[in-house]
């Protein structure tokens, strides 16, 4: 058994790649807005992927990077709106309702904890209908700081009241998780398989599920 949940009281889950396929935000950044930002300056679209990518790179990790606003006005496109275009591709992973519907009957409290933004978050929430199943969603553009961040962990614990040895984190950032386990969290499990149109990624350093259906094992 990966986890026992007879220890656990907190439940931190993450969102993208994690309960939802990354698949929609791989293709939208890596596809759909380089399109549109080539075009906007009128160039080819292997043009706009070689300007687009160094700046994306460069804010890898920081708010900025999950922030609709910045990338909108960076690239003076609709980054709000062009989500909207194509949200018809958001979906939930494999086992993921299943899961929540299991752990919802239980005494445990459940957080989402996303770094989306909150128009992102609004719209994947009103997409999936996922909000019912949390006692509260938490997007790190609240607290000014992505989960990568020390400073993050500090906020949530002073907003939202956890034993960090009874708190399971799930997530498929690897550094997300590190920043948890700097902050004490005790009980954390990585996602390998975020993308479903990608391989299983190779996890090293946590325990990793390909999907939820191995944690439901005594839950």
């Amino acid at each position: 058994m990966m986890i026992d949940w007879k220890k656990i009281d907190t439940v931190l889950l993450d969102m993208d790649g994690t309960l939802l396929d990354l698949n929609f935000d791989n293709y939208f950044w890596n596809e759909f807005v380089p399109l549109k930002f080539a075009e906007r300056k009128g160039i080819n679209l292997i043009s706009a992927k070689q300007q687009l990518k160094p700046n994306f790179k460069h804010m890898e990790g920081q708010l900025e990077w999950y922030c609709l606003d910045y990338w909108s006005r960076e690239l003076q496109l609709d980054i709000a709106g062009l989500k909207a275009e194509i949200s018809g591709l958001i979906s939930v992973l494999p086992h993921v309702t299943e899961f929540l519907e299991k752990l919802q009957k239980t005494t445990k409290k459940i957080l989402l904890v996303t770094n989306a933004h909150p128009d992102s978050l609004g719209l994947k929430m009103e997409k999936t209908c996922l909000q019912f199943f949390f006692d509260e969603i938490i997007s790190s553009h609240n607290f000014g700081a992505p989960k990568e961040s020390a400073v993050f962990w500090k906020l949530l614990s002073q907003q939202q009241e956890f034993d960090n040895n009874n708190t399971l984190l799930i997530d498929d950032s690897i550094s997300v998780l590190n920043a948890a386990r700097l902050y004490g969290i005790r009980n954390l499990i990585a996602v390998s398989k975020p993308d479903s149109m990608m391989p299983i990624k190779q996890i090293i350093g946590y325990p990793a599920i390909v999907d939820f259906r191995t944690l439901m094992v005594g839950l």
